[in-house]
């Protein structure tokens, strides 16, 4: 007589919170989800989260939650907010199943939220001359802010930091520098602090992509020999991007500013492709989705630090790449399958990504001016251009780029897995280019990227290290 035991249902009768699913919720959702930050509700506990479990598993299942536009199977960046079919499925068996507490003991506890700066004490403060009243009339506000740096000369810096001073509202903000006072004009003119802009800062600043801050996002910290340089007598530009409140709030947010402490040997630069990079005019017309496919060619050989597409509320999906001369070669770089203005970010990639010169950088982007498009401002649809207000729409690319130096491959941008060393490339598995960069710093013997073992150098035992998990995932 055989017994037939449904694995899946024994399974999901077993799932619960403090052994598999506080795991998932404290490392991808509580940063924002707490007291004090921008989710509605705090997952904290198990009784905080038992109460949205059917929202939580229902969210999750059509990927909504948690907010990452960028598809992790073209690229990844740094700070990924991802969940695999398997944790997705936890939170639905965990759901299925009655939502069981399970024992506390299994808890791993929540993870250690920093107050302050995450990456040290920083060297200057730039902070709103005055807080900001955001009403509570359930709207999206974007208002710019204008921060004089004062430092009475060139400034080469090697990070900002965003700290926001009140996240239940603060969405996400955007940095930008001015060096002709426009901005400074415009503040003037806008009774409120700041001023209102909705697309950019509303004039063609020096830098529209200085930075950037999302909840839960390491600011960028430059490796050393790489910075930007803040001009004197620049005007720091902080768009912030307040989110929809049913009460009135207060921000007074600042931009932590940290010197390089070295000399700059290699000044980050921002790439821009617009829409003077596409073959016909950028129009849009109504009651239809329009295709546009940009390209720009790479002079010579650069390393790429971060990507930002960018349109407004027509725009529906963005997928940016690098092909060789003949073709035979792609660099995958960024796919947003569904565009959505006010989850947009600056993404940064694990580690500097080279792009040879005599390549070619496109862009297609799609946009959506039908009635079907939930986020149209115009009903009915209308003729689109060109432009910074809510109505019309724009074809950015932003991409920060240093000239390439041998070994930028090696150098990392953000936090390393130490669990999995021989992932060299970071893409969250080990294979044939993790050997390869191996291969490239073999027989180093001092100060070594590619040191695995912790030796300071190079030799057969990483090749063996390597080799005994290739092919695995380091997820």
């Amino acid at each position: 007589m055989c017994a037939v035991v449904n694995v899946g249902s024994a399974w999901a009768q077993s799932v619960n919170f403090h052994a598999d699913v506080a795991p998932i919720i404290y490392q991808e959702c509580t940063a924002c989800h707490r007291i004090g930050e921008i989710g509605p509700m705090p997952f904290t506990a198990y009784d905080e989260v038992a109460a949205y479990g059917e929202f939580i598993a229902y969210v999750t299942s059509i990927g909504y939650m948690p907010p990452w536009s960028p598809d992790p199977d073209y690229s990844h960046f740094v700070g990924e907010k991802t969940l695999s079919p398997t944790e997705i499925q936890t939170l639905a068996d965990w759901v299925a199943a009655g939502k069981p507490e399970g024992n506390p003991a299994d808890n791993p506890g929540l993870p250690d939220f920093p107050d302050g700066s995450q990456i040290g004490v920083p060297d200057a403060v730039l902070s709103m001359p005055e807080p900001y009243l955001h009403e509570g009339d359930m709207t999206d506000q974007y208002q710019v802010f204008v921060l004089p740096t004062d430092f009475g000369e060139d400034v080469s810096i090697r990070a900002l930091e965003v700290q926001t001073g009140n996240g239940n509202v603060a969405h996400h903000a955007i940095l930008g520098l001015d060096i002709s006072g426009t901005a400074d004009l415009l503040d003037a003119a806008d009774p409120e602090p700041g001023y209102e802009s909705f697309g950019g800062f509303g004039f063609s600043a020096e830098s529209s992509f200085f930075g950037a801050w999302v909840p839960g996002a390491l600011p960028v910290d430059y490796p050393a020999g790489i910075g930007r340089i803040i001009p004197e007598g620049a005007d720091l530009l902080m768009q912030m991007h307040y989110g929809p409140s049913a009460i009135d709030e207060s921000d007074l947010s600042e931009v932590n500013v940290f010197f390089s402490e070295a000399p700059i040997e290699r000044e980050v630069v921002t790439a821009i492709m617009g829409p003077q990079f596409l073959p016909v005019p950028f129009v849009l017309p109504p009651g239809e989705v329009s295709a546009f496919h940009g390209t720009m060619p790479v002079p010579t050989d650069v390393s790429l630090l971060n990507i930002a597409p960018h349109c407004h509320l027509i725009g529906a999906s963005w997928k940016v790449y690098a092909t060789s001369p003949n073709a035979l070669d792609t660099i995958p770089l960024i796919s947003i399958p569904e565009w959505d203005f006010n989850w947009q970010g600056f993404f940064t990639f694990p580690y500097l990504t080279k792009v040879p010169g005599g390549y070619t950088l496109h862009a297609e982007a799609t946009y959506d001016n039908t009635s079907a498009n939930p986020y149209n401002p115009s009903d009915p649809p209308e003729w689109v251009y060109f432009g910074e207000g809510t109505e019309d729409e724009m074809f950015f690319v932003f991409i920060d780029v240093v000239a390439y130096e041998e070994g930028d491959e090696l150098i990392a941008l953000g936090p390393t897995d130490d669990g999995c060393p021989e992932d060299l490339s970071g893409d969250g598995m080990v294979g044939v280019s993790d050997v390869l960069l191996l291969l490239s710093d073999f027989g180093c013997q001092s100060a070594c990227d590619a040191d695995m073992n912790g030796d300071d150098q190079v030799t057969v035992s990483d090749v063996l290290l390597i080799l005994g998990s290739f092919g695995g995932s380091c997820a």
